[in-house]
């Protein structure tokens, strides 16, 4: 499966890069005809902090006092924080970054120590990969809960352009991956043809079958 590797870089900095793989694969909401692994983005520090300038440069006008971090964005959630609070509308500002907890019903919380950071703040939602959604729709009822204001969506790759009308800002897109298709699971034409599924794939990455 490795040697179909292709490196895609970023249009607005070509020293940021990811790595995609074609062929057929399950994730928790659906199959999909790429993996996009983001592994060096997620753990490098010195790309992170370039993906982090990016995405920087589509919320510098955006209010954010807390930055949610998922699919191990914690890395290149600091570093966009960081970036954030040098100029802009938050120049100076102390940004909260922050992990959502999931209970023994897989529901998104946050515990009592940390829930005055989503209080009534402007809440920016930092996500790997968008590929239908339904992700961030858990998170954003979750926020909305604790009474937080879901200000923007940011994310290293996204197969979508908005999920219920708010934009995602994201240094991947179907533009580079112009082939990019998902599936619902009952849809999956690769499976109606008989073409077994190569990797599990989630925020971890993937485990080939």
């Amino acid at each position: 499966m490795e040697n179909r590797k292709q490196e895609i870089r970023a249009v607005k900095d070509k020293h940021v890069k990811i790595d995609i793989m074609p062929g057929h694969f399950a994730t928790n909401h659906s199959h999909v005809n790429y993996c996009v692994d983001m592994t060096q983005i997620k753990t490098q520090h010195k790309m992170a902090k370039r993906s982090a300038k990016i995405l920087a440069d589509m919320f510098s006008s955006t209010h954010i006092d807390t930055i949610v971090c998922l699919e191990g964005t914690e890395i290149l959630g600091a570093f966009l924080a960081d970036t954030l609070s040098e100029n802009g509308i938050n120049s100076g500002t102390d940004i909260f970054i922050l992990t959502p907890e999931l209970n023994a019903n897989n529901q998104m919380i946050f515990r009592d120590n940390t829930q005055c950071y989503i209080w009534g703040k402007q809440v920016l939602l930092l996500i790997s990969s968008v590929s239908t959604g339904k992700t961030i729709n858990r998170l954003s009822e979750c926020i909305q809960y604790y009474t937080g204001h879901l200000t923007g969506i940011g994310s290293i790759f996204s197969a979508v352009s908005k999920v219920n009308g708010t934009p995602i800002n994201s240094i991947f897109t179907t533009v580079e991956l112009p082939g990019y298709t998902t599936y619902y699971t009952s849809e999956c034409p690769m499976c109606k043809s008989g073409q077994k599924v190569d990797a599990l794939v989630n925020s971890y990455g993937y485990s080939k079958i």
